[in-house]
């Protein structure tokens, strides 16, 4: 299971503890209360460590991108036709700024990474 999915599924399983924590509270219910108050404490827990898991990877790959020999912004022309872009240049890499790559390496443009100049 990738990070992703890991995450969503923690996710869900912090919901459905905090409403079962909720009904339990109106209900009185000690016991449950305490179980699920653990249960919340350790998926936050698993929650955080993934997400510092998934940024570590991030910037890692970040890091590899940096070290490719060229690096530049993509012109409209050449981002309408992705498809010969890649064919003409070996090793294309294209990074948006609005994926969780660009926003980690804080890239402003629709920006290209080769190891030769394109």
């Amino acid at each position: 299971m990738n990070l992703k999915q890991e995450l969503q599924t923690l996710n869900d399983k912090l919901d459905k503890f905090r409403r079962k924590l909720a009904a339990a509270e109106q209900r009185g219910d000690a016991t449950v209360i305490m179980q699920f108050k653990k249960e919340i404490a350790t998926v936050t827990k698993r929650i955080a460590s993934t997400k510092g898991q998934q940024t570590r990877e991030l910037s890692k790959e970040g890091t590899a991108l940096k070290t490719l020999g060229f690096k530049r912004s993509l012109t409209k022309a050449e981002q309408a036709d992705m498809g010969k872009l890649n064919k003409s240049v070996k090793g294309l890499i294209v990074v948006h700024p609005m994926t969780a790559l660009g926003r980690e390496m804080g890239i402003k443009e629709v920006t290209g990474f080769a190891p030769a100049k394109f």
